[in-house]
């Protein structure tokens, strides 16, 4: 159902979240596929997981320590912003945190705009588990707002408001 050649489209990514939602033991399967070699059957699995996660986050946390290392590893963009969207949602220790805090910083330095931004969302979101964070990502949010992209920019000052860190 996710197979497909064009990246631009999320093909039934929206119909297997759906099936995975009322099927969830089919979210092993879902997972699994941010592994494929194939990048478009990535994409839209991570662009399922990510809707599905919105809804019963506790599915990721049995994932936890595979998605904490693809984090660090992923290089496919669409990959890392659904990854950076994910990771917060996961019940994660304060060593954990850290560890996808240092990813998520290190995806701040990523060329794209739109990875920039969810990293931005991904480490305020883990900073409202974790105070020891919230001083670094109230600076980041900061510089962001300054010296940003469009996106964000839009996103840190929604974010500075949103979360009083």
């Amino acid at each position: 159902m996710l197979r497909g050649t064009d990246r631009r489209s999320i093909g039934r990514s929206n119909e297997v979240a759906r099936l995975v939602l009322r099927e969830p033991r089919k979210f092993r399967e879902l997972i699994e596929r941010l592994w494929d070699e194939n990048p478009v059957l990535r994409m839209r699995a991570a662009d399922a997981a990510e809707k599905v996660s919105t809804k019963k986050p506790r599915l990721l946390d049995r994932y936890k320590a595979e998605l904490l290392g693809l984090l660090a590893k992923a290089e496919q963009i669409e990959l890392r912003w659904h990854l950076a969207a994910m990771i917060p949602r996961i019940r994660l220790t304060a060593p954990e945190r850290q560890r996808a805090a240092a990813a998520l910083r290190h995806y701040l330095e990523d060329r794209r705009s739109i990875v920039k931004t969810f990293a931005l969302q991904g480490l305020a979101d883990l900073s409202q588990n974790d105070a020891s964070l919230g001083p670094k990502v109230k600076h980041l949010l900061e510089e962001a707002v300054h010296s940003g992209t469009p996106a964000m920019r839009a996103r840190a000052r929604h974010l500075l408001k949103k979360y009083p860190i």
